[in-house]
């Protein structure tokens, strides 16, 4: 049986160029692609694959948002971040959410396809640059006080639809077109910016941007291409 894939980012020469070298292993198949992680999930849904291939740094819905959808779906399916980023928080954040594996960009495929059997062996797989780092960040996980509140992100106290608004408001969309986007009025779309604004008790567009960069919730890459 060929282990069936989803791969998802927004940039199209990426996409084929993984397409044309995942085709090229005997054991894999390329089931369908994504340009962003709301089409990932609707995709996820439809094709029920055995792994998702998705970089952590997308339009609309990120990667890790997008794995904190699909592991609210009946599926089984195992997630693997494939992103230049490789800080610690970025990384812990995705692991958190429930992805499988990370893979950074800047190293060879043959990673990535022993990444895909990895997980497929129910195992965890990294980049070898960040076992170490992740490790460390373990264990000073583990050796803080649970009373000091770092042992959840703080984007998890907000709702999926909340952190939908930071990702998309931090990205320097505006009211309307998040809610032509979401197919919701731009008054629904207010209530949840201030509810937002209330639970994380911040002010204003600017703060809310550094809420997101620190959590995960977008990147300074995604914010450029907007600007």
């Amino acid at each position: 049986m060929r282990v069936r894939v989803i791969i998802a980012d927004d940039h199209h020469l990426v996409r084929e160029g993984l397409v044309a070298l995942l085709e090229r292993e005997v054991d894999i198949e390329v089931v369908a692609q994504a340009r962003d992680g709301m089409e990932l999930v609707r995709l996820a849904r439809t094709h029920n694959p055995d792994v998702v291939i998705l970089d952590v740094a997308m339009p609309r819905m990120n990667g890790i948002e997008a794995i904190r959808r699909i592991r609210a779906e009946p599926l089984s399916c195992k997630l693997i971040c494939l992103s230049v980023h490789a800080e610690t928080q970025q990384v812990a954040a995705a692991l958190e959410a429930g992805a499988n594996g990370y893979v950074l960009k800047e190293n060879s495929f043959d990673e990535l396809a022993r990444g895909v059997r990895r997980v497929m062996a129910n195992q965890l797989f990294l980049s070898g640059e960040l076992v170490g780092e992740m490790l460390q960040h373990r264990s000073a996980s583990e050796a803080e006080p649970e009373s000091a509140g770092h042992s959840h992100s703080i984007s998890a106290r907000l709702t999926p639809r909340e952190r939908e608004m930071v990702q998309l408001f931090s990205e320097g969309y505006s009211a309307q077109e998040i809610a032509s986007q979401l197919h919701l009025s731009a008054k629904t779309v207010a209530t949840h910016r201030e509810h937002v604004f209330a639970k994380l008790q911040i002010q204003g567009i600017a703060e809310l941007t550094r809420f997101a960069l620190r959590e995960g919730l977008s990147t300074l890459d995604v914010m450029r291409s907007r600007a």
